[in-house]
């Protein structure tokens, strides 16, 4: 899938420069996959979105925002600073059979008899635009985002988890994003993605650019209700305290382009460290400025990539999400 890019367009955000795919595999060991059901007949427009990074425990962090939401799995990420299994985002009522899939999915492929497993899984709230069948994920959705995904370039807009969802007043869906960066010596990579759904205005430079100043109708609930998903990923150590700091600032980030962080929205974000060889320890505070940085420009990037890439959809009911207008956005941004 070919999508304008704010850099396609000359537009930079940071002074960072992005990884060779500009998302978040570029971080070494991460694949992503995506599952899309996309049928405007029935009014349905869902998914599944696979985060699968190479190994079985690995050092994270997560932060809460707004918890008006569902995330399977993060009291024991909280707990033990650590995932062990893939990042999995999908819709809001499909949440739990997307996480008994996981388990499945997990369970057929171990060495040895599984004891315990701690799915994670996020979510979003599309129930605007796919109103019809609020629960249309199968096993074998799940299986597939799973079992195609891959590094390399990473599809964004309107599918996996973010088919249905909306973005300060727009169509929006998966956007990603990464930074080059030098830690420890040697140089890294920070990647992140996001499931964007989140309810507010979108900002560019300090202007609003609303749905109403274009004279297009707004997608999304009236009452301001969304949600956000930000995955972090890092190829270097970190400890998960710090990691829950990062984590803070994938979120944080979401205010640059005009989330509201409404009562009615789960604002969440996980970060995650691919090298499990090493022991975990702390990044100097120099260090950590620079990461946090990365992250903050990046996620600001991919949401915008996530509302460039996404296309107008119109319900069966006559609901539509209208997708941003390209030359609004950068005539904003020149």
């Amino acid at each position: 899938m070919s999508e304008l890019r704010i850099r396609d367009a000359g537009q930079v955000i940071g002074r960072l420069d992005p990884g060779p795919w500009n998302a978040i595999t570029d971080v070494s060991g991460v694949r992503v996959g995506h599952t899309t059901i996309s049928d405007q007949q029935l009014g349905v427009y869902s998914g599944v979105t696979a985060i699968v990074p190479h190994g079985r425990r690995l050092p994270a962090g997560f932060s809460v925002a707004n918890g008006y939401g569902k995330f399977v799995g993060a009291t024991q990420v909280m707990e033990l600073g650590e995932i062990e299994t893939p990042i999995l985002l999908t819709s809001t009522l499909s949440t739990f059979r997307v996480a008994d899939a996981l388990l499945t999915w997990i369970i057929d492929r171990a060495d040895e008899p599984v004891r315990s497993i701690n799915p994670v899984v996020g979510e979003v709230n599309d129930t605007w635009l796919s109103y019809t069948n609020l629960r249309p994920i199968t096993p074998e959705h799940v299986w597939s985002a799973l079992d195609t995904a891959r590094s390399g370039p990473v599809d964004m807009g309107n599918v996996g988890g973010g088919t249905g969802a909306c973005a300060l007043g727009y169509k929006a869906g998966i956007g990603t994003s990464s930074r080059k960066v030098r830690v420890r010596g040697r140089d890294a990579v920070v990647g992140v993605l996001v499931q964007a759904n989140m309810g507010g205005e979108l900002r560019l430079r300090g202007q609003l650019v609303t749905p109403q100043s274009l004279d297009l109708p707004m997608a999304g609930p009236r009452s301001a209700e969304g949600s956000c998903v930000v995955v972090v990923a890092i190829d270097f150590p970190c400890s998960a305290r710090q990691l829950t700091r990062i984590a803070n600032r994938g979120v944080l980030a979401l205010g640059r382009t005009g989330a509201a962080y409404s009562h009615g929205s789960g604002d969440y974000a996980l970060a995650f460290s691919t090298d499990a060889g090493s022991p975990p320890s702390d990044l100097r505070s120099g260090e950590l400025d620079l990461v946090f940085a990365a992250v903050m420009d990046s996620v600001e990037e991919a949401v915008l990539d996530a509302l460039l890439a996404a296309t107008t959809v119109t319900a069966p009911c006559g609901r539509q999400a209208v997708a941003v207008p390209h030359s609004a956005v950068l005539k904003a941004l020149s």
